[in-house]
């Protein structure tokens, strides 16, 4: 009796843990994209996380901030900061395949943050996360590098125009401000 009655429990525990990870993911993030290697990955992976979304593309005056955007995420990766990079060519400053932008970004400036297929950004070929980052705050990418901050509960906390640089003090302070945030 006492085992069938563990057994119960322990089953009950693994369903409701089941449940919880499965309404764990926010809607922001309840999609699956190509990663730049082609790979399919669910964003869902990220939830829990304080995510910066940016819109890429390799020959903008903008480009260098591939660094700054490598560095933020290797200093805050560990308390939870992901950078996720979304090459586009909305502004027709990004050519070649999802091998050809990997390769630039990987060799040009170190970047192992992770980077999603080319896809638009804007307007309504946007792809899916652009259209709710638009949505949300209600600005959509008006530029390369937009930054998008994408608290740990999945609500969009800001929009940030390309000319913010990955070490804007305001920028930064907020990131600080998310990742202290359980």
């Amino acid at each position: 009796m006492l085992i069938a009655s563990m057994r119960v429990l322990l089953t009950g525990a693994v369903l409701l843990l089941s449940l919880q990870a499965m309404a764990a993911c926010p809607t922001l993030l309840d999609r699956k994209l190509h990663t730049i290697h082609e790979k399919e990955q669910s964003l869902c992976e990220y939830a829990g996380k304080v995510l910066l979304v940016v819109n890429t593309a390799s020959y903008c005056g903008f480009t260098p901030q591939y660094k700054g955007l490598e560095e933020l995420h290797g200093r805050y990766q560990d308390r939870g900061l992901v950078v996720l990079g979304f090459p586009s060519n909305d502004f027709a400053q990004e050519k070649g395949s999802n091998r050809e932008i990997a390769e630039f970004c990987e060799n040009t400036f170190g970047v192992r943050f992770p980077m999603f297929g080319a896809s638009s950004v804007r307007g309504s070929s946007a792809n899916p996360l652009f259209k709710q980052l638009a949505a949300a705050t209600g600005k959509q990418p008006g530029w390369n590098f937009n930054k998008y901050l994408v608290g740990r509960d999945g609500q969009v906390i800001a929009h940030y125009p390309s000319s913010t640089t990955p070490t804007d003090r305001k920028l930064v302070a907020e990131i600080e401000k998310q990742l202290g945030r359980r």
